[in-house]
């Protein structure tokens, strides 16, 4: 069991094993998986090639940030006419704001576990 020289980033998420380690790989898939539609994460290429799952996974993620932002740039338009209370406007303002740093997290680890597929698989 060959462990990784490489420094891991901050953004590592917990549930993946470190590279190098006994199965990271799988416990990286299985992460990737949660983070796609699961209608593509029974696509055989998708199982077979990690490194294209965090491709998709990468995608997937960038369009919900879009999605995020877009929701919380048009909140203060478009909320009002619906007839909901400031209360509920302000606080899906702060819900729509926080899924956005989610995201972003997210979007972290995402490119932090692809670089190590991507190391794993070319052998740098």
């Amino acid at each position: 069991m060959a462990l990784t020289t490489t420094r891991i980033s901050p953004d590592w998420p917990r549930q993946v094993k470190l590279p190098g380690s006994y199965d990271w790989e799988r416990s990286a898939a299985k992460w990737l998986r949660e983070l796609v539609p699961a209608r593509y994460a029974s696509y055989p290429a998708l199982i077979r090639h990690p490194v294209l799952l965090a491709r998709h996974a990468q995608i997937q993620v960038q369009h919900e940030i879009r999605v995020a932002r877009t929701a919380l740039q048009t909140a203060r338009a478009e909320l009002p006419p619906l007839g909901l209370p400031e209360s509920v406007i302000e606080h899906t303002i702060m819900m729509y704001a926080a899924e956005v740093r989610q995201l972003q997290h997210i979007a972290r680890s995402v490119r932090a576990v692809t670089e190590a597929l991507v190391a794993q698989t070319t052998g740098r």
